[in-house]
């Protein structure tokens, strides 16, 4: 079954948009909660086309390590200003600040 990537991209569009203020998601989370595990780097194409003057909070999104974009500077920046700690090795700490949408049982 062929992606239907208009229908992919609006999906990621609002997922980013409900990942709160001091959390972060994967690319890989943000595939998968879009229908397509697989298509992470997908969704890193699909957010750097979105531009960083967007209302949508790419910033918000690391990869699966919990490191910021190496091209986007001010995305540290803006995860700080939200509470997220960046260690010293320029990570996300998953464990502590990764979005979980789904409720717990």
């Amino acid at each position: 079954m062929k992606l239907d990537t208009v229908e992919f991209a609006r999906t990621v569009r609002e997922i980013v948009v409900a990942i709160p203020p001091g959390k972060v998601a994967t690319y890989g989370d943000v595939a998968a909660l879009a229908g397509a595990p697989s298509h992470a780097r997908l969704v890193g194409k699909i957010l750097g086309c979105i531009g960083m003057d967007s209302d949508i909070p790419c910033h918000r999104v690391v990869n699966c390590q919990g490191r910021p974009a190496p091209h986007w500077i001010s995305q540290a920046a803006l995860l700080r200003d939200e509470g997220v700690e960046i260690g010293p090795t320029n990570h996300v700490n998953l464990r502590k600040y990764r979005w979980n949408p789904l409720p717990p049982e």
